[in-house]
Parts: C-alpha cells; structure tokens; sequence
C-alpha cells in the first residue's frame, strides 16, 4: 500500500520513509503542504496519507479540509493521520474537524504509528470493499442477467435521457428492436443452454458493432432494443443493416455445429419538431420489427416516426392481433 508523507523537516522525511519502508509500505514523499495536496487530488492517490500540522503552503488541516472537500466528487477515500507537536485539547480538536482521521504527537512512537497505521489500513480496505459492494449491487441491477447488455428499465432509462438531449440539442435519436428468428428452434432443436450461447453471441456481436456512445439493451426474450443519440431513420436503418450483416454473415457454432443465425430489425428515429415519446417511439419500431418479419425476417424495415397529423399509434397488444408470430 502507498502512503504520501508530507513533512517540510528533512530529518523527519527521512525517519518516517526508513521506518515505512522497513514496515514494507511504498512512500510518496511532499515537501510541504500544497504538494502534498497536489498527490491527494491526482488520479490514484495514496490511500493513507501521513501530514505534519506546520507547512509552507498549506498546513496539515487545511490539506485534510480540501481533501474532504474533493471526496465529496469520488468515491475513494483517503485515511489522514496528523503529526503535531500541539497537545492542548482545543488544538487536537481542530485537527479532527478538519478531517484528519487520527493524529499523534512529535516525537512520535514507532510502535504507537504501527498501530494507526494497522487501523488506517483496515478501514482503507472495508471502504474498498463497500465500493465493490455497491458497484456489484449497481450491476445488479442495471444489466440483463445473462448478457451483461443493460435491462429493460436501464435501456428504456438511456433512451428517455436520449430523447430529452436531443429535444435540448434539436438532434434525432433513432431507436432499433431487433428479435432473432427462429429462436425457439434453436431451444426446441439444441437445449436452453445453447439459446443462452446464442443470446450471448448476439449481445456481443451488436455490442462491438454500435457506436460507443449508443446503447443497447435487452428488451425482453430474444428482443433487443437498440438507442442511436444523432441517428435520423437512414442513418438508423444503416446501421440496422449493418447489424443484421454482421450476425447473418457469420454462422454460430451450437453444440459443435455451425448454424446461420438470423434477426429481424424495426427502425425508427425521433426528429425534432415532434413530441418525444419513448413509448411511441418503440410502438412504431415494433410495428417495423412485425412487417420485418411478415417480409421473411432478416431484414431491416424502417417506418417514420409519426407526428399529431398522422393519428394514433396503435398499441402493441392492437399491432400483435394484426401480424403472424414474431418467432
């Protein structure tokens, strides 16, 4: 683990960078206090950091207030012990207000420090493992299960943040619902386990295939809704085509054997001018996806989004008693 010490005593430096070095801890070593601040703020900081209280620049807690301070915009947390030579109660208060997590007084005790230093690292690594935690959880529920793409509610999230961008910035934002065909095939033929495979492969050939500021997430099944910020519907349906390309030009390999895999793509686009609808936007794509598939699947059908001239927008349950299956 690294520890920054920030001293402007040489003598001091040097006896804390041999006792810390011996104890088998990498050292950073500032100067004064507006260096050490320096190291706090960059990117990958020490996470224990060693301050005397006196220091050209600034002091020991005026560094600990601005680090606690700049805490507030990142997640990782920095354990700050101050060495003083300072005893009076109000003194020592002081250094605890300002964020400093422990303190001791010069000269200090090897042994004393050893022990803090023993603290400081235990609560380093629970604030990593809370970190873990919490971005685990947060995987947890953002993405699909099973192809690590974003879920339903994330991807319907990305694409109503999309749409209000592109009202702010008068910019398209096209919309892609793609559905592999033939998939209960693939289960009915080969297992549910290669459909997973299948899923899989799909997730990542579209991953690598948009662009990196699109997303793509699971919509439900073997459907997948795709958000393209900047997209008008040629724009959109290019990039559909490209898709279905890729996935229909590479066979998959299912329980050793290599099959074609095949998707029907529904594009549409929001345009400035009209009102943004996430929910309009994906009934119109659904209605490109049917007559995709009512074409002979793997294929790309684009409709325009409509506007207030154009009437309503049937729901899906009203679209699905109009088209065969969309298997």
């Amino acid at each position: 683990m690294r520890i920054l010490i920030a001293d402007d005593s040489i003598v001091s430096r040097h006896l804390l960078d041999a006792t810390l070095r011996k104890w088998g801890y990498e050292v950073v070593v500032a100067c004064d206090g507006l260096e050490a601040w320096n190291v706090l703020q960059a990117d990958d900081p020490p996470k224990i950091a060693i301050l005397d209280w006196v220091m050209p620049g600034l002091t020991g807690p005026e560094v600990c207030r601005r680090v606690r301070e700049h805490t507030k915009e990142r997640a990782s947390y920095t354990y700050m012990l101050l060495l003083t030579s300072k005893s009076l109660r109000e003194d020592l208060i002081e250094g605890m207000e300002s964020g400093a997590d422990d303190y001791l007084t010069k000269p200090f005790d090897q042994h004393e420090l050893k022990v803090r230093l023993r603290a400081g690292t235990r609560i380093v690594d629970l604030q990593r493992e809370l970190v873990a935690a919490r971005e685990a959880l947060r995987e947890q529920a953002t993405k699909d299960f099973l192809t690590r793409i974003w879920n339903r509610s994330s991807v319907l999230d990305i694409l109503e943040r999309e749409l209000a961008r592109g009202s702010r910035q008068e910019r398209p934002v096209g919309v892609v619902l793609a559905d592999l065909d033939h998939f209960k095939l693939v289960n009915d033929t080969y297992g549910h386990f290669a459909g997973d495979a299948v899923l899989l492969e799909f997730a990542r050939r579209m991953s690598a295939s948009i662009r990196s500021y699109d997303a793509i997430g699971r919509y439900g099944g073997e459907e997948f809704l795709m958000v393209l910020p900047g997209c008008d519907n040629p724009c959109a349906a290019s990039q559909g085509e490209r898709m279905r390309a890729v996935l229909a030009e590479e066979p998959m390999s299912i329980n050793d054997e290599y099959r074609v895999i095949t998707c029907s793509f529904g594009v549409t686009s929001w345009r400035p001018g009209t009102e943004p609808s996430a929910e309009a936007l994906i009934r119109v794509a659904d209605r490109a996806l049917y007559m995709a598939k009512n074409q002979g699947r793997n294929r790309v059908v684009d409709l325009p989004y409509p506007d207030e001239g154009d009437g309503p927008i049937k729901s899906n349950l009203e679209t699905a008693k109009e088209q065969p299956s969309r298997s």
